[in-house]
């Protein structure tokens, strides 16, 4: 049976997810082997999450989304390796497939998803070039628009914080010319994960039809963050702080423009949501988000309505 992939934005009523797993997730990485300056630090004071605890919390996660009527699929359990952020390997726009192109130390979690991919039409799947580097964090379908984080400027390969580059802005123009492509430069740090945006959903998430979670500070480029706001409009954007931003706030999940799956930490902005109409489902998530992800990063949706 062949998979239908339907996406047009980040909140229509979804149908289809690949949700990542934490079985045999590895030993604690050694500060080298860290991918962000978060784990670094967790790695660093001995909290780094137990793998007990992220497959209780993704279990929670996948008890709302099947709660919803949602077809939830898992990547193959490789053998110590790290499969939490399914958003990473690759992404979604229309009915198009996308793999990311991304560190290479990761390239593995790509081969636990292909029995998904091998019911997909082959034409539909692409395959960037390897100069394209990207990653689904970054990459946000809103309709008319995709917007997309990245890092352009000329330190780019200092930075393995740095995921998005100007080559996948390119080419994304070029496989969506019906769309308007936005891209927005972010902040990035490989040692303080309070001065680092690592993907755009880490600053930015769209809510609802119309609605906005933003943190000014994650962008680099000041009038590229007051273009998203006066986008929403400032009576819709909910702007979160810098450590809200370290909490991974922006970090939700739309099942439907009136449900989101939310971290039950976040208070402030679970009751700015329900002010706006929509019901939180909230969860514990906060192992996972040592890790410098959360909800939007463990999914990767193929349908939505």
């Amino acid at each position: 049976m062949s998979i239908k992939l339907h996406i047009q934005n980040e909140t229509s009523t979804l149908k289809a997810v690949v949700l990542g797993i934490a079985k045999s997730n590895g030993k604690t990485p050694s500060i080298e082997d860290a991918y962000d300056p978060k784990s670094k630090e967790h790695i660093m004071a001995g909290t780094y999450p137990k793998e007990s605890d992220m497959i209780e919390e993704m279990a929670g996660f996948a008890k709302v989304l099947e709660a919803h009527g949602v077809q939830v699929y898992r990547p193959e359990v490789l053998p110590n390796c790290n499969q939490i952020f399914s958003r990473d390997i690759a992404f979604v726009i229309e009915d198009n497939f996308i793999k990311s192109n991304i560190l290479p130390d990761r390239e593995a979690e790509f081969t636990a998803i292909e029995y998904l991919v091998a019911q997909l039409d082959p034409k539909k799947v692409l395959h960037p070039p390897e100069a394209v580097h990207v990653e689904g964090g970054d990459v946000m379908p809103w309709n008319e628009y995709i917007f997309i984080g990245t890092y352009t400027q000329p330190d780019y390969a200092s930075y393995i914080t740095a995921r998005t580059n100007q080559a996948a802005v390119d080419y994304i123009r070029e496989q969506f010319p019906n769309k308007k492509v936005m891209a927005f430069e972010l902040k990035k740090s490989n040692t303080d994960p309070r001065e680092n945006a690592l993907h755009l959903d880490c600053c930015f998430q769209p809510v609802g039809t119309d609605m906005a979670i933003l943190h000014p500070e994650g962008f680099l480029i000041a009038s590229e963050y007051q273009w998203l706001k006066d986008f929403f409009g400032a009576e819709k954007v909910f702007e979160i702080t810098k450590e809200e931003m370290y909490q991974m706030n922006s970090n939700i999940f739309s099942i439907s423009p009136r449900v989101v799956v939310s971290d039950i930490r976040f208070t402030r902005l679970n009751a700015w949501l329900e002010s706006h109409g929509i019901k939180v489902e909230a969860i514990k998530y906060s192992e996972i988000a040592k890790q410098e992800g959360l909800l939007r990063c463990s999914t990767l949706p193929l349908i939505r309505e």
